[in-house]
């Protein structure tokens, strides 16, 4: 019998607070939704998230707090993004307006802009974005904490 490989790491934003933040929504279960730039997939050479994909949730510490399960993955232009998919990010965005603006803040921020590989990328309707839903699977308690 072979060793299983370990799960692969779910990485929200950059270690700090945003990364803390969205966890905990993870965490919560008020998280069930992410939207991720194609483009950082692509410049990282990562494979996109599928349906049934389990992953390890990390925090800003670099420890496994959680086990997720993609549940649905749709590749789709930004300005497609919907209301419910907004809301499901657990973010407190009430309008897929609100949702976009702080997400273009995001992706336009100094680490983004090195993550994507292009200094000039700029986010428009037709940027395509990966809206990937998931379910809570398991908390992992952190060791040493009870």
């Amino acid at each position: 019998m072979s060793e299983q490989q370990p799960l692969p790491e779910f990485l929200l934003a950059f270690p700090g607070p945003l990364r803390d933040q969205l966890v905990s929504a993870v965490l919560s279960g008020a998280k069930t939704s992410t939207t991720g730039l194609l483009a950082d997939y692509e410049h990282a050479g990562d494979p996109l998230p599928y349906v049934g994909e389990r992953s390890r949730v990390i925090d800003s510490a670099g420890e496994t707090v959680a086990v997720i399960e993609v549940t649905d993955v749709r590749v789709l232009p930004l300005a497609e993004v919907d209301l419910q998919h907004a809301i499901d990010e657990g973010e407190g965005d009430e309008s897929v307006a609100g949702w976009r603006a702080n997400h273009e803040k995001f992706w336009h921020s100094p680490e983004m802009l090195e993550a994507v590989g292009d200094p000039a990328f700029e986010v428009t309707d037709e940027t395509l974005v990966i809206a990937t839903r998931f379910r809570l699977v398991e908390r992992v308690a952190s060791p040493g904490k009870s």
